[in-house]
């Protein structure tokens, strides 16, 4: 999977249209192998990401979880970290 793509399911307060859209976008720039495309593609790969982030919306809507919610902030911190022990990234 596409590292920019990230976990929507289960946060307080849910995803957004903005955030599914963005993740749809990633999905089908990694497909089609393109960030932008050509002219001549630009309708079809547009059409992708709204039916995309459409579904994925739905997926999201009808995902049921027993778990608690997670939190965006405390997620985003534990990603920093981890970046930082792999070397991935300079401590800031």
């Amino acid at each position: 999977m596409c590292r920019n793509i990230h976990t929507l399911h289960n946060f307080e307060p849910a995803a957004t249209s903005e955030e599914v859209h963005a993740a749809a976008l990633q999905y089908v720039r990694k497909i089609a192998g393109t960030t932008k495309p050509s002219k001549a593609n630009e309708e079809a790969f547009n059409h992708a990401v709204a039916e995309i982030a459409h579904l994925t919306q739905h997926l999201l809507d009808d995902l049921v979880t027993t778990a608690p919610p997670k939190n965006r902030e405390e997620e985003a911190a534990k990603a920093r970290a981890r970046a930082v022990r792999s070397g991935r990234y300079a401590a800031a």
